[in-house]
C-alpha cells in the first residue's frame, strides 16, 4: 500500500465503549505496525485526550458508554475544532440501520467500516484515507492559518500534480473561492463541474453562490432540484430551510427541516433549528419535542447552550406548564453551576415563569437580579457577549412582561445594533416587541437603528474612498468601538491593513485590528467577510515578515 511505510508513524485514538472490542482493535493496529494508541470509553474522555494529544488517526465505535454515540463526537470535535482536518476520522461499528448510517454520511467522516471487519480491511481503508490526507494537507495547512487566497494557490497545484484527487481540490476551492467573496469565479467552478456530471456538492455551491448574490429564487429552485434527484444529501434541506427563512417562509422552512430530521434524526443542530423556527410559528408541541432532544444529547457536550433550556422552558411556559418550566430551569442551574451565564439565563426564566403565576412581586426581584447580573458580564466583555443575544433578547421580554418597558427598549436597540445583520436574532426582537402589542414600536425602532448603522458606516467608507485613510481608520475604529457589529469590526480590521499596506507595520495598530477580528470571528466565525479579512491579515504580515498564528483563531 502507498501509505504502508507511514503506517508506524501514527498516532491513534480508539473509542470503544467495551475494553475488550478495544484490545481487539489495538491487536490489529499492532500488526499493521501501529503502536502509538490510545483508548477512550466515553466522549468526555475523548475531549480530555484531544485537548492533550495530536492525534493523526481517530477509530471510533458509534454508541459510547455515556449515551452518546459517534456522531455527536464528531460534530463536537469539528464544531470546538479540536481535531484538526489532516487528521482521519473514521468510525468502526455494528450499526446497520439506515438512519444511523445516513447520520454518519452527512457528517462525512472520513470512511466506516461494517463491524466485524479484517486486518487487511481497515490496512486499506486506513491507507488510503492517510494518502488522500497527505496530498490534500498544504490546502488544509493554510486553510488551518486563515491564508485562503494561499489555500486557493495549493488546490490549483493538487490539480496540477494529482488528478486523481481532483474533485477533491475542486470542492476545497469551491468552498474557499466563496469565503473570500470570489463568487463569480466559485459560479464558474461549479457550472464547469455540472456540465460533466451531476455532482451534488457542485450544485449545492452553485445554489450558495446564487444565495451570495442576493439570487433567492435560484437558490431555491437549485436547493430543490438537488434534493430530488438526491434525497439523502441532507445538507441541501438545511440549506433551503434556510433560504425559505430568509424569505419570510417560516412554515415552509420548519417543514423542510423536519423532513431532513426524519431522515437523520441524530443531527442535534438541525434539531434545535427544527425547535427555534415551531417555537417563531406557535407550533408548541414540536418545538417541545426539538429541544428536549437537543438538551438530552447535549448535556455536558460543548455543543451544549442556555438557549436551549431557556427556549424548552418558553414552550412550556406558552403551554401552561409552570412546574415542567421550573424543572428545566433547576436542570439549567444544575448543569451550569458557577456559569454566571447559565444564572443569568435561571433569573430571566424564573421571573417570566413568576410572572406567568401573577406574583409579580417575586418575578421583579429575579428581574433586577437579573439585569445587575447582565450589567455585570457586558462590563467584563464591553458588550454582549458572544452567544448571548438570544439570553440578551429574553431578558428584554422579561422586562416588557414586568412593566419595565424603557429598559427594555435599551437592550433591544443595543441588541438590534451589534447583529442587525444576523436575520435570526432581528427575528426574535421583532416577536418580543409583537409579544407585548409594540410591533409598530419595534419596526419604529429597528429602522431608525439600520438608518444609524448606515450613515455611520457610510461616514468611514466614504472618507476612505476620498483617499484620507488615516483619517477612514479613526472613524471606522471609533464606529466598532461604539457599535461592535460584525461589519464594523471588518471594516475597521480591513481598513487598518490596508493601512499598514501601503505605510508599514504598525504594531498598535495591528493589535486592534486583530482583536476587531477575533470579536467579528467570535460572533459569525463563518462569514464570508470575516475569513476574508482574515486572509488580508496574512497577506499584509507576509508583506513584512510578521509570523502568524498557526491556529484558527486570527
Amino acid at each position: 500500500m502507498a501509505m504502508q511505510p507511514d503506517l508506524h508513524k501514527q498516532r491513534v485514538l480508539l473509542i470503544d465503549r467495551h475494553p475488550p472490542a478495544r484490545e481487539s482493535l489495538r491487536l490489529m493496529l499492532a500488526n499493521l505496525g501501529i503502536t502509538q494508541v490510545h483508548g477512550a470509553g466515553s466522549a468526555a474522555e475523548v475531549l480530555r485526550q484531544v485537548k492533550h494529544n495530536r492525534f493523526d488517526i481517530v477509530l471510533s465505535d458509534y454508541i459510547l458508554e455515556d449515551g452518546r454515540d459517534g456522531q455527536q463526537l464528531l460534530e463536537e470535535l469539528r464544531h470546538s475544532q479540536l481535531l484538526p482536518l489532516t487528521s482521519v476520522y473514521m468510525i468502526v461499528t455494528s450499526e446497520r440501520s439506515y438512519q444511523n448510517v445516513a447520520s454518519l454520511a452527512e457528517l462525512t467522516p472520513d470512511d466506516y467500516l461494517i463491524k466485524p471487519c479484517t486486518a487487511e480491511q481497515l490496512q486499506t481503508r486506513l491507507a488510503k484515507a492517510l494518502y488522500k490526507k497527505r496530498i490534500l494537507k498544504p490546502i488544509y495547512t493554510h486553510m488551518a492559518r486563515g491564508a485562503l487566497a494561499a489555500a486557493v494557490e495549493a488546490c490549483d497545484q493538487v490539480l496540477l500534480e494529482h488528478p486523481a484527487f481532483q474533485l477533491d481540490a475542486q470542492r476545497c476551492k469551491g468552498e474557499l473561492l466563496q469565503a473570500l467573496g470570489r463568487l463569480d469565479e466559485a459560479r464558474s467552478l461549479y457550472q464547469g463541474l455540472l456540465s460533466l456530471k451531476l455532482i451534488p456538492w457542485a450544485k449545492m455551491g452553485l445554489a450558495m453562490v446564487a444565495r451570495s448574490q442576493g439570487q433567492l429564487d435560484e437558490a431555491e429552485r437549485l436547493a430543490q432540484e438537488l434534493i430530488e434527484a438526491h434525497p439523502d444529501f441532507l445538507s441541501a434541506y438545511d440549506f433551503l430551510a434556510l433560504v425559505r427563512e430568509s424569505q419570510g417562509h417560516l412554515v415552509e422552512a420548519q417543514q423542510t427541516l423536519q423532513e431532513a430530521a426524519l431522515r437523520a434524526p441524530h443531527n442535534t443542530l438541525r434539531q434545535r433549528l427544527v425547535g427555534d423556527l415551531a417555537l417563531r410559528n406557535h407550533e408548541w408541541e414540536t418545538a417541545e419535542r426539538a429541544f428536549t432532544k437537543v438538551l438530552e444529547r447535549h448535556r455536558g457536550s460543548s455543543l451544549r447552550s442556555v438557549d436551549d433550556y431557556t427556549s424548552l422552558s418558553k414552550v412550556q411556559l406558552e403551554k401552561g406548564k409552570v412546574d415542567a418550566a421550573r424543572e428545566v430551569i433547576r436542570a439549567l442551574r444544575r448543569d451550569w453551576r458557577g456559569e454566571k451565564q447559565g444564572e443569568l439565563a435561571a433569573l430571566v426564566m424564573e421571573s417570566l415563569a413568576f410572572q406567568k403565576e401573577g406574583d409579580k412581586d417575586r418575578a421583579g426581584q429575579a428581574l433586577a437580579q437579573a439585569l445587575n447580573l447582565h450589567r455585570e458580564l457586558a462590563a467584563e466583555s464591553g458588550a454582549t457577549p458572544p452567544g448571548a443575544q438570544r439570553l440578551a433578547v429574553d431578558l428584554a421580554h422579561a422586562c416588557m412582561a414586568n412593566g419595565q418597558d424603557e429598559a427594555a427598549h435599551a437592550l433591544l436597540r443595543q441588541i438590534a445594533s451589534e447583529h442587525h445583520d444576523d436575520f435570526r436574532v432581528i427575528a426574535h426582537i421583532e416577536g418580543v416587541f409583537e409579544q407585548a402589542g409594540q410591533s409598530d414600536v419595534g419596526r419604529a425602532m429597528l429602522e431608525e437603528v439600520g438608518a444609524e448603522i448606515v450613515a455611520l458606516n457610510n461616514q468611514g467608507v466614504l472618507t476612505a474612498r476620498d483617499g484620507d485613510l488615516a483619517a477612514a481608520v479613526e472613524m471606522l475604529m471609533s464606529a466598532a468601538d461604539r457599535v461592535p457589529n460584525v461589519q464594523f469590526l471588518i471594516n475597521a480590521a480591513r481598513a487598518i491593513f490596508t493601512l499598514m499596506d501601503q505605510q508599514g507595520w504598525n504594531e498598535t495598530l495591528a493589535g486592534r485590528a486583530t482583536d476587531y477580528l477575533q470579536r467579528a470571528q467570535a460572533k459569525a466565525p463563518r462569514n464570508p467577510k470575516v475569513l476574508a479579512a482574515r486572509d488580508i491579515y496574512h497577506q499584509v504580515a507576509r508583506k513584512y515578515g510578521i509570523a502568524t498564528p498557526k491556529s484558527e483563531a486570527v
